[in-house]
Order: structure tokens, then C-alpha cells, then sequence
């Protein structure tokens, strides 16, 4: 079980390292971060639409494994006997 454990926190932690990235990549509003890297590439490349709909894919998809690790580790966390 406590390898379990570890690999689910070391799950964790990357998931959200990556997921952070992956919201901050997003275009916003009013420019923001993604527009920092990208400058005027952006405009012409977000033209088409499926970079952005990639990278929502992506990050939907990290959110559930980020949200399943959180639940399995409190899972074990209460029905762990110490």
C-alpha cells in the first residue's frame, strides 16, 4: 500500500505542474501569458481553432487524471490502518 501511496503523490505532483502549465498556455481574454511566448504567432496559428481545442483536450484529460489521483489518495488515506 505504500508504494501505492508514493506512486499516486509523485502521480499528483506532476499532474499538477503539467496542468498549471497547460492553463496558463491558454488564451485569454486579454492576452495574458499565452501571448507572451507566442507574440503575433498566435494570432495566425489560434486562427484555425485546433490548437486550441488540442490543448483544452489535453488539459480536460490532465484535470481527470488530477481529480481521480486526488480521490484515490484520500481513499487511502481513511481507509488506511495505521
Amino acid at each position: 500500500m505504500l508504494v501505492l501511496e508514493f506512486v499516486l503523490q509523485v502521480l499528483l505532483g506532476i499532474s499538477s505542474v503539467l496542468l498549471t502549465l497547460l492553463i496558463l498556455l491558454h488564451k485569454g481574454r486579454g492576452g495574458g501569458l499565452s501571448d507572451m511566448f507566442g507574440g503575433g504567432m498566435s494570432a495566425t496559428v489560434g486562427s484555425s481553432g485546433l490548437a486550441e481545442r488540442n490543448l483544452n483536450r489535453f488539459t480536460v484529460v490532465l484535470a481527470l487524471v488530477w481529480f481521480v489521483t486526488i480521490v484515490a489518495l484520500g481513499l487511502i488515506t481513511k481507509f488506511s490502518v495505521i
